[in-house]
């Protein structure tokens, strides 16, 4: 089995379901006490929030970087950054460390594909939703994304820099979460993207009969999945 390495603590309210995820689903498949080697960074995503306030992707990638060589030297035979917005790096990353990235949008768009899928709405952070390294990867899969409305995107990445990322889950948001969905329904989505890994901990399918699809069980399984079958 490959050594899991992990890009964590974006935030750290996620991380531990990856941690928790991935444990179960190794063990679901080969049974007994048999668990992954994991090795995690948990960075401080306060110094992530700085940088994306000054609009430093620089100084961002260069975060990621010291992370996922962290994790490499430490003996990872691949790594997975546990994040949506983190995959923005992803193009320049693979080619600077030696090991495979196990990419959080292809894992996506599996399961898209799987439900005969072909246009759905994207709930994220602010990056996620109005950069193209997302919505561009997607469309390579011939997955039409739309986004929500600007007020509604805003409302979106306050929830989860102020409350999501602190383990903070409202009614209210949750209420303001699913109108913004009902509205990319109206507009053609045929399912959602929970395209922030913490957005499934206040959303869950019980919520909602359109299928959604939980970015963080989705990555969470496929590094699992990687780690047992990519020998």
């Amino acid at each position: 089995m490959k050594k899991i390495g992990l890009v964590g603590g974006t935030g750290w309210v996620s991380s531990q379901e990856y941690y928790k995820i991935i444990n179960e689903s190794v063990n679901k498949k080969q049974g007994g006490l048999t668990f992954p080697e994991i090795i995690l960074y948990s960075v401080n995503y306060g110094d992530i929030y700085a940088c994306n306030q000054q609009n430093d992707r620089e100084g961002v990638y260069s975060i990621v970087k010291k992370a996922s060589e962290t994790v490499c030297n430490a003996g990872a035979d691949f790594i997975a950054l546990c994040a949506n917005t983190l995959h923005f790096t992803y193009e320049q990353l693979k080619t600077e460390i030696d090991v495979p990235i196990v990419h959080i949008a292809d894992a996506t768009a599996a399961a898209i594909k799987s439900k005969g899928i072909k246009k759905v709405g994207l709930l994220g952070t602010r990056e996620t939703m109005e950069l193209d390294f997302y919505k561009t990867r997607l469309a390579e899969r011939d997955i039409e994304v739309i986004i929500p409305a600007k007020a509604d995107r805003e409302f979106i990445h306050a929830s989860i820099m102020n409350e999501l990322l602190k383990e903070v889950f409202l009614p209210e948001t949750k209420s303001g979460f699913l109108e913004i969905m009902n509205k990319l329904a109206k507009e053609g989505a045929e399912g959602m993207i929970l395209g922030c890994t913490e957005i499934p901990l206040l959303i869950s399918q019980d919520d909602s009969e359109q299928p959604l699809f939980s970015t963080l069980e989705l990555h969470a399984k496929a590094i699992a999945e990687f780690a047992i079958t990519n020998e």
